[in-house]
C-alpha cells in the first residue's frame, strides 16, 4: 500500500534526506587515494549524529556499517573495509539518515583521483539518467514510466541496465510502496499522484545487465566484472510535478563542480 505524505511530513523528509546530502558533500572531500572505506563509514556516522539524526543503514536487516561503499564492478551494498582506495577507483556511496521519525536516502558515485574516460562516461550518462527519471515523475504518468525513461537513456549508450534491484517508496519506512524499477514499459505501473515520495536510483553495468551476489548475503558484482555506477535522489510529488527533496549541490561545491542539473526540480529553493 502507498502511503502519501502531506506537505509537512514531506518537509520532514526533506530535512533527513538534506542531512544525507550534506553527509556525502562532507565525504567528497574525503574521498582520496588511500583513504579506506572504514575510515569514510566513521565520518559519516559521526556527521549524521551531529546533526541530531541516526545512520538509517547502521543494522538495518543485519547491515554493520553507516555506508554501503560499493567500489568499480560492486553494483550496490558494499561493506565499508581496510583496503584503501587506489588512483582510478570509483565507488558508490549510499547513505540513509533517520530524523523526526523519516528516513532520507541518497547515493553517488565518486571518481577516485583520474577515472578512465570510459568510465567517467558511464558516471554521467548514469547520472543523467536519474534526471530522465526524476523528470517523469508526475501526476499523470505511472511508475514504469519512471523506468523506461532510464532504461531508454541507458541502453541508447549501450549500457546494461540492472533489473534485479531497483528504487522504492519512503517515509516512515526505509523501503515502501510502490518498488521503482529502472526499466518498464510506458504506461504501466501504479498512477503517480500527489504526496508519493520515492528514492529513484539506476544502478547501471558498463556491460551485461547481469548480477551476482557474494556469499557475505550483502556485496553485489556485475556478472561481467565490468564497473557499475549508482546515483539516487528523493523525490516528491508536489502540485503535480517532482520536487527534489535531495540535492548533489554539497557534493559540487566540496569539488568544485558548476551544475544547472536539478533547475526546475525544486519549487522551495535550496540554501546552501
Amino acid at each position: 500500500m502507498i502511503v502519501l505524505k502531506t506537505l509537512e511530513e514531506i518537509e520532514l523528509m526533506r530535512e533527513s534526506a538534506l542531512i544525507v546530502s550534506k553527509t556525502l558533500g562532507m565525504i567528497a572531500k574525503e574521498i582520496k587515494p588511500g583513504v579506506t572505506t572504514l575510515y569514510l563509514d566513521k565520518l559519516a556516522e559521526d556527521f549524521i549524529r551531529s546533526h541530531g539524526a541516526e545512520p538509517a543503514f547502521l543494522g538495518m536487516y543485519g547491515f554493520p556499517n553507516s555506508l554501503c561503499m560499493s567500489p568499480n564492478t560492486q553494483v550496490v551494498h558494499g561493506i565499508p573495509n581496510d583496503i584503501p582506495l587506489q588512483e582510478g577507483d570509483i565507488i558508490s556511496v549510499d547513505c540513509g539518515a533517520l530524523k523526526n521519525g523519516f528516513y532520507g536516502d541518497h547515493a553517488y558515485t565518486f571518481e577516485v583521483g583520474e577515472v578512465a574516460e570510459a568510465t567517467k562516461k558511464l558516471l554521467k550518462i548514469t547520472k543523467e539518467s536519474l534526471y530522465e527519471g526524476i523528470r517523469a515523475t508526475k501526476v499523470g504518468n505511472r511508475v514504469e514510466d519512471i523506468g523506461n525513461a532510464v532504461q531508454v537513456y541507458c541502453e541508447a549508450q549501450g549500457y546494461g541496465v540492472v533489473r534485479e534491484l531497483c528504487g522504492h517508496g519512503l517515509g516512515r519506512k526505509m523501503h515502501e510502496d510502490p518498488e521503482v524499477p529502472n526499466y518498464g514499459k510506458r504506461g504501466r505501473g501504479k498512477k503517480l499522484v500527489n504526496g508519493m515520495v520515492i528514492a529513484i536510483e539506476p544502478m547501471i553495468n558498463m556491460g551485461t545487465r547481469n548480477i551476482k551476489q557474494h556469499k557475505d548475503g550483502w556485496t553485489i558484482t556485475t556478472a561481467d566484472g565490468k564497473p557499475s555506477a549508482h546515483f539516487e535522489h528523493d523525490v516528491a510529488i508536489v502540485d503535480g510535478k517532482p520536487e527534489l527533496l535531495s540535492t548533489f549541490a554539497y557534493i559540487y561545491e566540496a569539488l568544485g563542480i558548476v551544475s544547472n542539473e536539478e533547475d526546475g526540480l525544486r519549487q522551495k529553493p535550496l540554501v546552501l
